[in-house]
């Protein structure tokens, strides 16, 4: 699709991400082998901390374009966001050019990063939003569960805003799965279905990343 965003963009995006996770902190990356090498892809991330999606878009082995609040695109970093591949998306409304750009990136062969929570909060998955199984049953796109941990344990001395500089952020990615029956429907109740087998999912695989991670 042309309105999708620039895939080159996230490219871009990945690798000023690589440089500046692994310069600022330490990240350990587990399971990203899973990730499927081509075709679309939802990767469904908690969310606990403000540098959850930078850390996944550096340490990620595809460029990731992210939904990300419009909140964040003000001042230059909305032409850099945009430049670099990322979605801007009105969480107040049904944002179909967000809608529409996001199922590009699927159409492509992209791959597309949802933070399901909606908002930062906890990063346990309690609470999801119906729009990640919106995309997954739209699309037929496997999701990959992703488990930041570390991100909000503390904050820095320098920067309180961020963890500390140089700590240890782990990153597990999960195994794919499907998030609809196979039916294809994409009903209310299909949807409902894929949104609680989404979170079953996800929150299996957050307690399986903290058991191994020791977090």
């Amino acid at each position: 699709m042309s309105d999708a965003p620039s895939a080159r963009g996230a490219e871009v995006g990945r690798r000023i991400g690589v440089g500046l996770m692994y310069g600022l902190w330490r990240p350990r990356v587990l399971g990203a082998w899973r990730v499927p090498p081509t075709g679309p892809v939802i990767l469904a991330i908690n969310h606990a901390h403000n540098i959850d999606g930078p850390m996944v878009m550096g340490v990620a082995p595809r460029p990731t374009h992210f939904l990300i609040k419009k909140e964040a695109f003000v001042g230059p970093l909305d032409p850099f966001l945009t430049g670099i591949g990322q979605l801007k998306v009105d969480r107040d409304s049904t944002d179909r050019t967000a809608i529409t750009r996001a199922l590009g990136v699927l159409e492509n062969g992209g791959v597309l990063g949802i933070f399901p929570e909606g908002t930062r909060g906890e990063g346990d998955f309690a609470a999801l939003r119906a729009g990640l199984a919106y995309f997954a049953v739209r699309s037929g796109a496997p999701v990959v569960p992703v488990a930041v941990l570390g991100s909000s344990d503390r904050p820095g001395r320098l920067i309180k805003a961020l963890p500390p500089l140089r700590s240890r952020i782990d990153v597990v990615f999960g195994d794919p799965f499907q998030a609809g029956d196979g039916s294809g429907r994409r009903t209310r109740t299909a949807l409902d279905e894929a949104t609680e087998r989404i979170r079953k999912q996800l929150t299996l695989h957050l307690e399986n990343a903290r058991r191994l991670t020791g977090r």
